[in-house]
């Protein structure tokens, strides 16, 4: 039987040195809303037939991002690596674009605020779609999955 979602995710803490409280609300945020809809279905086919259910830990190794996938009952199933240099400049564009948009919440106009968010949205929509592309042939998800992920590799990221 086929459930291809993830029920849990971790992020290695070890990967993250410092999270501001506005990044921490996106954190909740992004694994909440991950929980609660998903689609993740890796595309590797298992002797015992294993289709899903997921839990997920996301960390960073050795600059790369390791997708470390285990079974509902916590036993390892398998690990996904993929080099990040391609997500180097989406990933610094969503950060400068949040900081512009955590800056208009502040202080600017509501139509001010629109065209940041418009903005951010952009980036991370791009983001999500090069999330896709990667993880094409390894893991199937759908785009809102893809754009949720790619919150959380953004939030191991933080340098402080």
């Amino acid at each position: 039987m086929s459930d291809p979602r993830i029920i849990d995710i971790a992020l290695d803490e070890r990967s993250i040195l410092w999270r501001s409280a506005d990044v921490e609300q996106e954190r909740r945020i992004a694994i909440f809303d991950l929980i609660e809809g998903n689609y993740f279905a890796p595309q590797r086919q298992h002797p015992d037939g294993y289709a899903g259910p997921y839990r997920i830990q996301l960390g960073v190794e050795e600059g790369r991002l390791a997708i470390h996938i285990k079974r509902e009952d916590d036993s390892p199933l398998e690990s996904l690596i993929l080099a990040l240099g391609r997500f180097r400049r989406p990933i610094r564009d969503y950060f400068a674009i949040c900081d512009s948009y955590y800056q208009a919440i502040r202080q600017s106009t509501p139509q001010q605020i629109e065209t940041v968010d418009m903005a951010r949205r952009a980036v991370h929509n791009d983001a999500a779609e090069l999330l896709r592309t990667a993880l094409d042939g390894k893991i199937d998800v759908d785009f809102d999955t893809a754009r949720r992920l790619f919150t959380l590799i953004c939030v191991l990221h933080i340098k402080g």
